[in-house]
């Protein structure tokens, strides 16, 4: 399909989790109508974004700090019912209060110029012809597995944080759970309930925050990411900035031993990991809790990464090009952060609009 064939709108959003939904909600506010002005094209399944796919131990009252959408809140929620359930249910009220009108399951293949300065956004649903993009794709579909020698000869288990099933599985075996963010140390204190026996690899000793996550913290935190991406550099995951809270929890599995963290294994052998000093370590399965990069393939013929292979920033807006928005990405990528960068991506964009001509493509 060319641009002659595409359908014609103002604002194109990819990614229907918080920040896209956040985005919806304000080009709504400024007078652009969905399926008219906006599409949103979402490739998940149904509402919730990435936490529809949350393992079904990660119940609503151990999520760490999930934010309201704007203009409705979330309230009265099961502390004891999965987070998958609770925040997937509240995202498609959502949705449906404010006529969002979420197009799903839409696979965005490639965003490249298209005719008259628009952007072609392909889809896996057909093509649209935009005026201004907001990119909310997260990091869920792009699970990082770091390669260490001997990784293809274990004959246990292998898996990432992204297709984590829950602790009961493991009952009874040997795992090693890799990595220091906070789904490392969710995954460690639950399987310990569970499984025979538990070890704890981390490329740095892990940091744990004493204190209150207050206002103070949070802009020192978003200033040292934001840094980054105005330097083109891929954006850092946030616990590597904030360091671990130090909750009772976490103070109880360091007590007994849960948290007892070693270094990163030198590599890996059909029944375990082994390091260089002759220590090793038996195993049934590897838990790889190694985080996520942006899912940003499809911008690809937009050519807007810099040489240190991050796309630069200014607020929301790509650098490299006006037209093209990334939210929930660098120093938005937390529920609260997704909100305000909806926010502000739109007020960048309706300038745009206003200023910029309503061109559409020639066939």
């Amino acid at each position: 399909m060319n641009d002659s064939e595409a359908r014609n709108v103002d604002v194109v959003v990819v990614g229907a989790g918080q920040a896209g939904l956040s985005a919806a909600y304000h080009l709504r506010r400024i007078g652009l109508e969905p399926d008219r002005d906006v599409v949103v094209l979402d490739h998940s399944p149904g509402p919730g974004g990435a936490w529809q796919f949350r393992w079904p131990s990660l119940t609503y009252g151990r999520v760490h700090g999930m934010h309201a959408l704007p203009g409705m809140e979330l309230t009265g929620a099961d502390p004891d019912r999965p987070s998958s359930e609770v925040i997937g249910g509240y995202f498609r009220e959502y949705e449906e209060r404010f006529g969002l009108r979420v197009r799903r399951p839409v696979d965005v293949t490639a965003v490249r110029e298209g005719d008259g300065g628009r952007l072609l956004v392909e889809s896996s649903a057909g093509n649209w012809s935009a005026r201004a993009l907001i990119n909310a794709t997260g990091t869920w579909d792009r699970p990082f597995w770091p390669h260490y020698p001997g990784q293809e000869t274990f004959r246990g288990r292998q898996l990432h944080t992204a297709g984590y099933p829950g602790p009961v599985e493991f009952a009874g075996q040997r795992v090693v759970v890799v990595g220091g963010g906070a789904s490392g140390t969710q995954h460690l204190m639950e399987l310990a309930e569970h499984a025979a026996a538990t070890t704890w690899v981390t490329r740095r000793p892990p940091v744990f925050r004493e204190g209150p996550f207050d206002e103070n913290v949070g802009r020192s935190v978003v200033a040292l990411v934001e840094e980054r991406v105005r330097n083109g550099l891929p954006p850092r995951s946030v616990v590597s900035v904030t360091g671990l809270p130090l909750t009772d929890a976490i103070r109880e599995a360091r007590a007994n031993g849960v948290l007892d963290r070693l270094p990163m294994f030198d590599r890996i052998t059909p029944t375990g990991v082994a390091w260089d000093d002759g220590r090793t370590v038996d195993a049934d399965a590897i838990v790889w809790a190694t985080g996520f990069r942006a899912a940003l393939d499809h911008l690809a013929p937009l050519r807007l990464r810099e040489p240190g292979g991050g796309i630069r920033m200014d607020g929301t807006r790509a650098v490299r090009d006006e037209r093209v928005h990334l939210i929930g990405y660098g120093p938005s990528a937390s529920t609260v952060g997704a909100n305000r960068a909806g926010r502000a991506a739109v007020t960048e964009i309706r300038k745009l609009l206003e200023r910029e001509p309503a061109l559409v493509p020639s066939g």
